[in-house]
Parts: structure tokens; sequence; C-alpha cells
């Protein structure tokens, strides 16, 4: 029987949530025992789930353990929603790279400053025309005019999809979550295996 003590933290994955040092701290610090992590397994096993993680250990998420019809209906599904926002996600990173003059991409602990955002944008015409097609997307969906308008509500829904955290909300600061990690490295993973349909592999379970 699984100790109460992890039951918040088995809810929040079951849920669909990635756990990570910047959006859960303390249930991220309990994942990075060995023994927690085998219980939380063995507990997830009659669910045909399993605890998994980027290769980097900054994430933490439920996996499939067995690929069987249901599970592979379910995964392409997940596949689907992650693969509509995936292209607008990346045309993010490279605006953020552009636009603060890093080679870097953003990693799990960054942190943005919206306002210097807006400044360096709205002072550039590549980056006006890049952030106003990138808000424009039906994934960021702003019906601003205005680089302010523009950068908020891709902000925001950047917020509310988990890649990044408003510790503030009356402040335009914000941090990178470990999500970002995660996609990055489902694109890794795509790129190394595209042209495989998913239901002629199980590779996919890894990172879904």
């Amino acid at each position: 029987m699984i100790s109460p003590v992890y039951g918040p933290l088995i809810e929040k994955l079951l849920a669909g949530e990635f756990i990570c040092a910047i959006t859960d701290e303390a249930h991220f610090t309990k994942l990075q025992d060995e023994q927690t992590r085998d219980n939380i397994d063995a507990y997830l096993k009659p669910l045909n789930r399993r605890l998994a993680a980027n290769d980097e250990g900054s994430v933490y998420f439920l996996a499939y353990r067995d690929l069987d019809d249901d599970a592979r209906e379910c995964l392409k599904q997940q596949l689907s929603v992650v693969m509509g926002s995936m292209l607008p996600l990346l045309e993010w990173l490279t605006y953020i790279q552009e636009a603060m003059g890093s080679d870097g991409i953003l990693t799990a602990g960054d942190t943005l400053k919206l306002q210097e955002l807006t400044v360096k944008t709205e002072d550039n015409p590549s980056l006006r025309q890049r952030l106003q097609s990138l808000a424009n997307d039906r994934f960021f969906n702003s019906q601003s005019d205005a680089v302010d308008g523009q950068a908020k509500q891709v902000a925001k829904r950047l917020v509310e999809h988990g890649y990044l955290l408003q510790p503030h909300t009356n402040r335009l600061y914000f941090i990178v979550t470990g999500k970002i990690d995660y996609l990055l490295e489902l694109v890794r993973f795509i790129k190394d295996e595209e042209n495989i349909p998913l239901d002629e592999t199980t590779s996919q379970a890894e990172l879904l």
C-alpha cells in the first residue's frame, strides 16, 4: 500500500502534470530519492503507468508501462496535441534567442523579463514581425496589434500550458519550467526517429 505522503504527488502525476524544481520543488526533491521512485512505480504498475524523466532528470512525468491497444490510442491523441503546439513553441524559443542575442536555448530555471523583451522587440522591425506572426498563431491566439499586448498574451498562454511560471501575478517576470526540457527532448526524439509510425514503435512511451 502506498504511503499517504505520496498521495498528492501521485494525483498530480496522474493528472498529467510535469514535476520539476521550478513548479513543485517539494515533490521534485522527494523524487530524487530512489526508494521513493521505486515505491511510486510499484503503486502505478497496476495502472499500466510508470514514472519517467528526461535524460537530465530535470523533469518527471508519467509514461505507459506497456503499450496495449488502449494505451496506444491514448498515446496517439497525446502526440497529436503536442505536435499541434510544437511548431509555435519552437518558433517562440527562436524568437527569444534572437531577441536576447543568445546562442544558448532556454532551459529550466532561466528567467525572462517581459518588459525587457518588449523593449528589444519594439526597437527591431524583424523581431516585431516575428512576434506578430507568433502571436497570431492559433496556439497563442492574440487579438492585439501592439507589441506589449502580443507579448503578454504569448506569456499568458505559456504559463497556462506549464512552460513558464509567473511567481507574482503583478510582475511581468517569468521562470522557465522543466516542461521546456521535456519539449526539447521530444523534438530530438522525433528528429532521430522520424518516419517511424507511432503504431510500429514503443519508444514514444519514453516521452509521453
